[in-house]
């Protein structure tokens, strides 16, 4: 199978099947496993950017063509969007190629009738795409961000309640593009000046991050997975905002921590790290492979401070009621900070969802704010910008418990380089 014809069904799967992206473009490789790592960085950078751009790819092709798309058959519409998506945003691609590739797949999959339509349709925009009329962003603010970065109406407008246009234009410009990669050094096993030339010496580019002593960004490798930095454990993969919380936590030698939605335990890892391997972290989850992939980490990494638990964040357990000297709730979201990594979000979420997640939110923070010690401390986040499940759950938990506030930030991607994220950190009164 080619690389486009291979991205097209990765495309049909996560449509059809509801497959999620990273999970879908994992089983494309493993049956076809011929790709070269150009091949799977090319397929990868196909179906995420389409899915990042979906409803534009969508715009685009109405406009040029006299069947609309909700009335094409899904093959013929994934292979215009993912030639589509070609023009727009790989300009080192020949047009020619794209429209030939196109072409050859419509036929090569039965539907030789419509290889003509495909070639059309295509030849049409790629001779008109500088030319293309997009909704005014001063007069029709909504329409343009949902057209031209492929978001739901109805987000936009919750947005606008309490954020500028400037933001969220910026930060849907920043969720359009991929993601940078980010690791957080194991400093039980090394330091991060000892990685960085680790990871040279491998060819892989690494980069320094200022004010983050803990991370560094990497490039020019296809799956750092896959590398035997990474099977050593020297580090665990985790964006820049969770490190941001973490470090507001400030968790110490002998602590006593407990992390309630822990997989895939990042937080729990990166605790451990501050922790100099010493004192206790409990991380939960409620799904055993989750657990397994906690447990899994945590052996690769020689940590043997973490103990997994099975266990659900909405059932109460009396017996560890204030014993923790800090609790971590990353909470069940919405998840619109993330959306570069998981571009599907942006489509299987409604305003329904934000509701019934941030009354979960409440519920966990109910219970888990009793294990919580006197003195002790709670860090609520999230991977999303949600007024209701961020903000308003804090005002919401303080006019409930005997807690302070002692820390709160919604972070933008744009402005913080990173996943949007939030993050609150709570101290229990005496």
């Amino acid at each position: 199978m080619k690389d486009r014809e291979a991205a097209v069904y990765a495309l049909m799967d996560i449509f059809e099947l509801g497959g999620y992206n990273n999970i879908v473009l994992r089983r494309t490789f493993k049956k076809n496993n011929d790709f070269t790592s150009v091949q799977k960085a090319f397929i990868t950078e196909i179906v995420n950017g389409t899915l990042r751009n979906l409803m534009l790819m969508d715009y685009i092709i109405n406009k040029f063509s006299k069947t609309k798309t909700n009335k094409m058959k899904p093959l013929i519409l994934n292979v215009l969007r993912i030639s589509v998506y070609q023009f727009l945003f790989l300009d080192k691609v020949p047009v020619s190629a794209i429209c030939n590739e196109a072409v050859e797949i419509t036929k090569k999959r039965g539907f030789k009738g419509l290889s003509g339509f495909v070639n059309g349709v295509l030849r049409n925009i790629s001779k008109n795409v500088d030319n293309i009329e997009y909704p005014d962003y001063n007069n029709n603010f909504v329409d343009f961000i949902s057209v031209k970065y492929s978001y739901p109406k109805y987000i936009i407008e919750y947005w606008l309640k309490n954020l500028s246009r400037e933001d969220i234009l910026k930060m849907c410009e920043k969720n359009s593009k991929a993601p940078d990669i980010t690791i957080a050094v194991n400093t039980i096993k090394t330091n991060r000046d000892e990685l960085f030339k680790l990871l040279t010496d491998y060819g892989i580019y690494a980069e320094k991050i200022d004010g983050f002593d803990e991370l560094l960004r990497v490039s020019k490798t296809d799956d750092i997975s896959e590398n035997d930095l990474y099977k050593k454990g020297f580090f665990h993969i985790m964006d820049k905002s969770s490190v941001f919380a973490i470090k507001k936590l400030e968790p110490k030698e002998n602590d006593y921590v407990m992390d309630i939605c822990a997989a895939p335990g990042g937080k729990s890892f990166l605790c451990a790290y501050f922790m100099k391997n010493k004192g206790k972290i409990i991380s939960r989850d409620i799904y055993e492979h989750k657990i397994n992939l906690i447990n899994n980490g945590a052996e690769r990494l020689g940590i043997d401070i973490i103990f997994t638990e099975e266990k659900n964040a909405l059932n109460v357990y009396e017996e560890d009621f204030n014993i923790a000297d800090k609790v971590i709730i990353d909470a069940p979201c919405s998840g619109f900070g993330i959306v570069r990594k998981k571009p599907d979000i942006k489509y299987s979420k409604s305003y329904d969802d934000i509701i019934s997640l941030s009354q979960i939110q409440k519920n966990i923070l109910n219970i888990c704010q009793n294990y919580v010690k006197k003195g002790g401390e709670l860090l609520y986040s999230t991977c999303t910008v949600s007024y209701k499940e961020n903000e308003e759950n804090v005002k919401w938990f303080l006019k409930k418990f005997n807690f302070e506030l002692v820390y709160q930030k919604q972070i933008l991607p744009h402005i913080f380089d990173s996943d949007g994220f939030f993050v609150a950190k709570f101290k229990k009164k005496g």
